[in-house]
């Protein structure tokens, strides 16, 4: 059963045309991108794309998470904390899905505590919420 959101906090607006060689902009105009398939996928390569663009949502969303979790749990985040995001798309028996790759940094942390933080960051994170049961996720502790 779908989660219902108990109050709308924001909500993003995006015109594309196109598809995947196109373009999308925001309705305030600060996101403004063309678009093309990938090299790998028989495109020209010569734009963003909507894999990118997912992992560019995911990672930062989910560095928020991390720095809420961690201020609920009285615990100081590294400046230098990183998220690296993979994306990846490929063939399923009713047509195409994706599969999501995260890679956490948060040096000078103890592995312990930043395991916690990763676990504790993936339940309220909007990403990992949408994406849960839906495909693959991996999230790891560099």
């Amino acid at each position: 059963m779908p989660v219902k959101l108990e109050k709308i906090l924001y909500t993003a607006h995006v015109h594309t045309t196109g598809g995947r060689d196109g373009k999308a902009v925001s309705d305030d105009g600060l996101l403004n991108v063309d678009l093309a398939l990938p090299k790998e996928m028989g495109g020209a390569g010569t734009a963003t794309n909507p894999e990118q663009l997912f992992a560019a949502g995911y990672s930062a969303c989910f560095m928020g998470a991390l720095k809420r979790v961690a201020g609920l749990k009285k615990v100081s985040v590294p400046a230098d904390i990183a998220v690296d995001a993979s994306i990846s798309i490929g063939p399923v028996p009713s047509g195409f899905a994706l599969a999501a790759k995260l890679v956490v940094s948060l040096p000078g942390l103890d592995r312990t505590v930043a395991q916690d933080l990763i676990e504790s960051a993936h339940q309220v994170c909007p990403y990992s919420n949408a994406t849960r049961g839906n495909i693959e996720v991996d999230i790891s502790l560099a």
